[in-house]
């Protein structure tokens, strides 16, 4: 009985997935294909799908150049917001003056937006020598404070015996944390690594400010300047559009279970 009563459920969340995952089937259809997207009656399906706008995206502009610098800033946010997160949330889970006015600042600081730091920030990455650099793309990426707290979150929920034991035998503060607790807050780290990884590999104003020389702008970059390259753009750009999207779908599917875990925890134990 409980069954027959879940399925209005199930037919809602049906439409909702249906309405959310066709405009992505018509980005892929309209790449394999270069249909005019205005075409009446629309096809359902595509007619003799091909490859060669994806050819074109590879060879027509500096693509793989794109692809790299995104990926090196990708990987750069992610190494720095799993280590310096969880540095900084090991240090608000432990007692100590003035710890309360600390995440209180942190929070406050989640209301300022980026746009209203940018000329600080370009400041300060003048002034290291790390315009158009990979380092200097991934700076501000190097640590959020959302994923701080889900850490904070992830580190509170392991008994205090474990830590307490793990002191016992001698360990220090780093090594508890690499040895204990990051071991058993995989979750936390998924919603960490996925999260970074979007937030850098989609980010646009940031590499535009940063960057001088056109084979260090990243993939956002270039999809915007994609139009000035070619004169046919339908189906080309959409090609290059899956391929933007499709890391990050990947990595996202790759740690779903993980990252609900963990930012499911985030939210219930702030």
């Amino acid at each position: 009985m409980r069954a027959r009563g879940m399925w209005p459920r199930h037919a809602a969340l049906l439409v909702v997935c249906a309405i959310m995952l066709v405009p992505f089937y018509w980005v892929v259809k309209t790449s394999l294909t270069g249909e005019n997207i205005y075409a009446y009656p629309p096809r359902l399906l595509p007619q003799a799908p091909h490859l060669f706008n994806y050819v074109d995206v590879w060879y027509l502009i500096p693509f793989p150049r794109y692809l790299l610098n995104s990926v090196i800033v990708s990987l750069l946010a992610v190494g720095g917001n799993i280590v310096l997160n969880a540095l900084a949330a090991y240090a608000l889970t432990r007692a100590f003056p003035g710890r309360r006015w600390v995440v209180l600042l942190l929070l406050s600081c989640m209301l300022i937006p980026f746009q209203a730091t940018i000329i600080p920030a370009y400041l300060i990455t003048a002034r290291l020598g790390l315009l158009n650099s990979w380092l200097g793309l991934a700076l501000p990426m190097l640590s959020t404070i959302v994923c701080i707290f889900v850490f904070k979150a992830a580190f509170e929920a392991v008994p205090r015996s474990l830590i307490d034991a793990a002191r016992m035998d001698g360990l220090g503060d780093l090594r508890i944390l690499a040895r204990v607790l990051l071991p058993l807050c995989k979750p936390a780290i998924a919603t960490n690594v996925i999260l970074s990884f979007i937030w850098s590999w989609n980010n646009f104003m940031w590499p535009l400010i940063v960057t001088r020389d056109p084979l260090m702008q990243t993939l956002p970059l270039g999809l915007a300047r994609f139009l000035s390259y070619v004169e046919d753009t339908t189906g080309a750009l959409y090609a290059f559009v899956v391929m933007v999207l499709v890391p990050g779908l990947a990595v996202f599917l790759m740690a779903q279970k993980e990252f609900m875990r963990g930012l499911t925890a985030g939210a219930t134990k702030g």
